[in-house]
């Protein structure tokens, strides 16, 4: 344990002057030797620490997305190589090369979190031993020993003997149940922000393997700061459930405001920018501009939500620009199909449908229009008895008995409706 204080003995000192500087404004309001004094100045420790790592932040959210985008060519090249482990570094390598990108960046805050840590553990536990450490002198040490946070004293851990936590001024039953609790929240922020992290600002259209390990995580996490927590002094659950509240806003603000392309906080975000957008007519601030621009920069390869707000903005007769502004179109409409492509085309009116008439304005209009004019000439006819009598077409006449006419053979005088004119084709004569 000597060897590890003395690799962090760099930033000890570091991290003990910001308690104690966080520790003299806090004792004059709640009191010196409280466990709000020490209690807050941890938290105000935490704070500070994240308000630096949010450059690293961003480096991490830029480093997980662009790792999201290169999963299906990293798949590609396992299933090429999966039998030669030394080629498939190589393509990898080569990959990261060739993007820019670096698997460890999304480890960056960790990481960089880690030294303070660390710090801060090896302090809390020299004021548990009754050691000075860094800029705490005598009178601090003592003081920060009289802190209890519910009844639990900063240094005391969950796996701490009776004897030694009555030395601290508290009871067995008072360091468990702060810590079980504590433990309890922590594993649970935890969890939480994994899993919006998954559920929402994760891309659904890819399907890889880093999914899976995100998922896992998921539940590996809760369950590591279990185990790992029981160890834990009170100061550093403080600590470490201050900085995962910390980055469960951070990581809602930005899911909220900048979410990962196709993911379901993009639907949520592009459905929020339309109707903002066509109620006010058009983009506020840099960030919306920023996200529109690269809406329309994308072209063919704008994702299913992305073409629902272009079209949703050109329905309202708007017309995103380049530059990130929204304008209004001019008698223009403009439809992005399924594969990106978009058609312009002139603004039709609608067509008006005409008025429905009642059926007694129908019977007028059709008895109106059926009566002829009065003076207009009459239709000239010929009825039956008008016409003459040799222009009536004469009934069939029936061969006279006795002939030696062949049935079949007898004309007759007009070619009856659907038949054909001319000479008919005899009938072939019946077998007797």
């Amino acid at each position: 344990m000597d060897t590890i204080a003395g690799l962090f003995s760099f930033i000890t000192t570091p991290v003990s002057w910001v308690i104690v500087q966080f520790h003299a404004v806090y004792g004059k309001i709640f009191g010196p030797d409280t466990g709000w004094a020490w209690g807050l100045s941890i938290v105000s420790l935490v704070i500070l620490i994240r308000i630096c790592l949010i450059p690293l932040f961003v480096k991490q959210i830029k480093a997980t997305r662009a790792m999201q985008t290169l999963q299906p060519e990293m798949k590609k090249i396992q299933e090429r190589y999966k039998n030669d482990k030394q080629r498939q570094s190589e393509e990898m390598m080569k990959l990261y090369k060739e993007t820019g990108t670096n698997p460890l960046s999304s480890c960056l805050p960790i990481l960089a979190q880690s030294p303070f840590f660390f710090a801060l553990y090896h302090v809390l536990n020299a004021i548990a031993t009754g050691k000075t450490i860094g800029v705490i002198n005598e009178d601090l040490l003592a003081s920060a020993r009289q802190a209890h946070i519910f009844g639990a004293p900063l240094a005391a851990k969950f796996t701490d003997s009776a004897e030694k936590v009555a030395q601290l001024g508290a009871t067995l039953l008072d360091v468990r149940v702060v810590t079980a609790v504590m433990i309890v929240l922590m594993s649970a922020s935890q969890f939480y922000t994994q899993r919006q992290l998954m559920t929402k600002n994760v891309d659904t259209t890819v399907k890889t393997p880093f999914m899976q390990q995100q998922k896992m995580l998921m539940y590996v996490f809760p369950v590591m700061f279990a185990v790992f927590g029981i160890n834990f002094p009170v100061g550093v659950l403080v600590y470490w459930l201050t900085t995962n509240v910390w980055t469960m806003g951070q990581q809602m603000y930005v899911i909220r405001n900048n979410p990962t392309p196709g993911s379901k906080a993009q639907a949520a975000y592009l459905e929020r920018l339309q109707k903002h957008v066509t109620q006010h007519g058009k983009t506020r601030g840099r960030g919306e501009k920023a996200i529109v621009k690269a809406i329309v920069a994308k072209g063919r390869d704008r994702n299913e939500f992305e073409r629902k707000f272009i079209n949703g903005l050109t329905k309202a007769g708007l017309v995103a620009q380049p530059d990130g502004l929204v304008v209004a179109g001019e008698n223009t409409t403009v439809v992005e199909s399924e594969d990106g492509t978009t058609t312009t085309a002139a603004a039709v009116p609608k067509r008006q449908q005409p008025k429905r008439q009642t059926k007694a304005q129908r019977q007028s209009g059709a008895a109106s229009s059926s009566a002829p004019a009065d003076d207009a000439e009459p239709k000239t006819s010929l009825s039956k008895s008008d016409e003459p009598q040799d222009a009536k077409p004469s009934s069939a006449a029936k061969p006279a008995s006795g002939s030696g006419s062949k049935p079949g053979t007898g004309t007759r005088s007009k070619a009856q409706s659907g038949q054909r004119k001319g000479p008919q084709r005899p009938k072939s004569p019946s077998k007797k």
